[in-house]
């Protein structure tokens, strides 16, 4: 008899493991999307931010109007950071691309540096426009000091198009994640709850009120998709660790506060669905006569 009653309690137990690692799967799955998300706009965002302005100086400019033109184009509100390129420097710039045998037929072919002194700058993210950056090309030229301006203008005309797609495509597909996650917790925990329904049932009809049973069944629902989300954002974090060692640039453009919100918000989730789905189940079960629990 202590045998059956031990197995029949076993089988009353709702699979709490196979709930664990269902939600799980689905928090680390949303959570890896939510990253994509969040790495698409991060990367435009640092790409805007290498976008470099090349304002060439007139070969007859000395030091002294070299400063103070560069002071005045500093002072710009589109320039975020600025700096004075002298013919020498431009030369290094040149033939560290180009190569070492650059380097060697430089002196043979050129009698003379023909490379103008200039001024680099990186304009704000907010002025990465074509338009903008048209604007910024004609408020220069109105300097007489100035002979030509630079920009590239070809990735700059198909970087805020593509952004704009690929950050629409991933939000769709996260929110239809996010939609899939919500009905697949739901599920996992409505068929953990369900090798439940007769212990349930059986309090009930021995007088313990729904708030007694329901309590402790939410109270390890809570804990579960506390577990469940802990384990999913350890995931995420390793794997993130992973691919920033393979990438480089993903840990350039790491925000640890964002990264904080969006484990945050898969911890919420977690908790949120599993208590209410699980509280619903239980309701549920409790509604229902012994008949139907066959």
């Amino acid at each position: 008899m202590a045998q059956i009653g031990k197995a029949s309690s076993k089988r009353g137990k709702p699979s709490y493991v196979m709930s664990i690692i269902g939600v799980t799967l689905v928090l680390f799955l949303l959570g890896i999307v939510g990253w994509l998300v969040i790495n698409a706009n991060k990367l435009g965002d640092y790409i805007k931010g290498n976008v470099e302005v090349r304002a060439f100086l007139r070969g007859d400019l000395n030091a002294k109007d070299s400063t103070v033109l560069m002071q005045q184009i500093a002072s710009k509100p589109y320039v975020r950071e600025v700096k004075y390129v002298n013919k020498e420097a431009a030369k290094e710039m040149y033939l560290a691309g180009e190569g070492e045998t650059a380097r060697k037929s430089w002196d043979v072919v050129l009698d003379a540096n023909p490379l103008p002194n200039a001024v680099y700058f990186y304009v704000k993210n907010e002025y990465v426009q074509i338009d903008s950056l048209q604007k910024i090309e004609q408020d220069l030229k109105q300097n007489d000091y100035v002979s030509e301006v630079k920009y590239p203008e070809a990735v700059v005309s198909n970087l805020n198009e593509n952004i704009r797609k690929i950050s629409l495509g991933l939000l769709i597909v996260a929110l239809i994640i996010a939609v899939s996650v919500i009905f697949l917790i739901d599920n996992t925990i409505r068929l953990a709850m369900f090798s439940n329904r007769f212990l349930i049932k059986t309090m009930q009809m021995v007088g313990a009120t729904r708030q007694f049973i329901s309590r402790p069944l939410t109270i390890r629902a809570i804990i579960n998709g506390a577990i469940s989300a802990a384990i999913a954002i350890v995931l995420i974090y390793i794997l993130i660790s992973v691919a920033e060692g393979f990438v480089p640039w993903l840990k350039v453009v790491r925000s640890s506060g964002t990264l904080f919100l969006l484990f945050f918000i898969l911890f919420i989730i977690g908790i949120s669905i599993t208590f209410f789905s699980t509280y619903r189940s239980v309701s549920k079960y409790q509604r229902m006569k012994l008949d139907e629990l066959y």
